[in-house]
């Protein structure tokens, strides 16, 4: 009787072992990738609130303007 393991046991756990390893490497690889476009998807989206936001601005003064000159007009009259 024999206490060392058989040559295919030993030869295996490598290949194993490296299946494991490329198999993680790539979650990680895959889960990087998530993760710049989850972080590209959110800027994008600050970005299209901060555009609306700046037309909103916009509209919200020229009304203002509109609105003063009407007051000036009927203040005159």
């Amino acid at each position: 009787m024999s206490t060392q393991p058989a040559p295919a046991e030993t030869h295996s756990t490598p290949i194993l072992d490296r299946n494991r390893d490329m198999y993680l490497l790539h979650e990680a690889l895959a889960r990087a990738q998530m993760d710049e476009r989850h972080r590209e998807a959110e800027l994008h989206r600050r970005a299209v609130h901060v555009r609306a936001a700046r037309k909103m601005k916009r509209r919200a003064e020229v009304a203002s303007l509109r609105a003063r000159r009407a007051l000036a007009l009927a203040v005159m009259q």
